[in-house]
């Protein structure tokens, strides 16, 4: 059965188990899967790619048929589904299984797909389409963004933001990671600096730096100072990422005490954690204590001053800072 995905909430009380999200819309893809699934679901979140999932499903329907003696909500997440998916499906229907909910995601499907007729045709599933990001779906989203982090941009910045990022909100995120990120110490944006942030090559992989760096491994950070020839607007940029990151990382450690454990706390950070970066964020927040982390946020501080007096050596001082951890 088709649902559009604005319509997913309304469903939720129905009895419908079994879901098949699909299209090149990746980013709203997991939006809806937040927002109607697992943002405030406090069982078990399992994810499998589909190879995984038909190679334990011998074990994982025995633990379905058993599910009545354990009483844990579980949610699982199947990635990258295919047609092959499909006898196992039926044959959950056929066993009654109903105490799980079971999210397959793929990519485009054909009208022909044999995967989209399953489930369009069967009237205990669901599927739903995720189409490419427009002109219409990608400004809301911006102006939200600029809403709320009181960020002044030009008409034509916005337009530029939306041509980049190619009708997709995944994209659209990583520029306005930039933007905030930049935005410390001036909220009034020029185009001429937008068009330097916008610019940057993916493979830059700002986040991907101060993630590593948070996450102190010295190994995946020497992996990208080594591909990438960075600039001194990128050295001010990984230095606003690390500090934008460590800051929100202070906020959950500061949280833990004995009576709440860290993913409770991570799952109630605002503004929310994509689901995707939650590991990272755990690896992180065992990685440092509160002082270490404090001193941390000071130092970057004071070597963003040091770069803006001395940009000539600006790559120099940023690699001998983050090397250093």
């Amino acid at each position: 059965m088709i649902i559009k995905h604005f319509e997913l909430n309304k469903i939720q009380n129905k009895g419908f188990n079994y879901f098949l999200f699909y299209g090149k819309n990746e980013g709203l893809q997991d939006e809806i899967l937040i927002q109607n699934f697992t943002g405030k679901f406090k069982g078990h979140l399992i994810k499998y790619e589909e190879n995984e999932f038909i190679s334990n499903f011998d074990s994982l329907l025995e633990e379905f048929l058993n599910f009545s003696l354990f009483g844990e909500s579980k949610i699982f997440i199947v990635s990258r589904a295919s047609e092959k998916i499909c006898k196992y499906i039926e044959v959950l229907l056929e066993k009654k299984i109903k105490d799980i909910k079971i999210i397959c995601k793929s990519g485009p499907l054909e009208k022909r797909s044999k995967l989209r007729n399953f489930f369009e045709k069967d009237k205990n599933l669901i599927i739903t389409p995720f189409y490419e990001d427009d002109v219409k779906s990608l400004t809301p989203i911006i102006m939200d963004f600029l809403s709320k982090n009181n960020i002044k941009l030009s008409r034509e910045s916005i337009n530029l933001l939306i041509n980049r990022s190619s009708g997709s909100r995944n994209s659209l995120k990583i520029e306005l990671d930039k933007i905030l990120n930049y935005s410390f110490t001036n909220k009034n944006i020029h185009i001429d600096n937008l068009k330097k942030l916008t610019n940057l090559a993916e493979n830059y992989a700002v986040n991907e730096l101060a993630d590593h760096y948070l996450s102190k491994n010295t190994k995946g950070i020497a992996k990208i100072l080594n591909e990438n020839n960075y600039s001194d607007e990128d050295c001010i940029l990984i230095l606003r990422t690390i500090l934008n990151r460590s800051k929100r990382l202070l906020g959950i450690i500061e949280k833990l005490n004995p009576s709440v454990d860290l993913d409770e706390v991570i799952s109630n950070t605002k503004p929310p954690i994509f689901w995707k970066d939650k590991e990272n964020v755990k690896k992180q927040a065992k990685a440092w204590k509160i002082e270490d982390l404090k001193n941390k946020i000071i130092e970057i501080s004071e070597t963003e001053v040091l770069i803006k007096s001395n940009l000539k050596n600006s790559l120099n001082i940023v690699s001998d800072f983050i090397i250093n951890i």
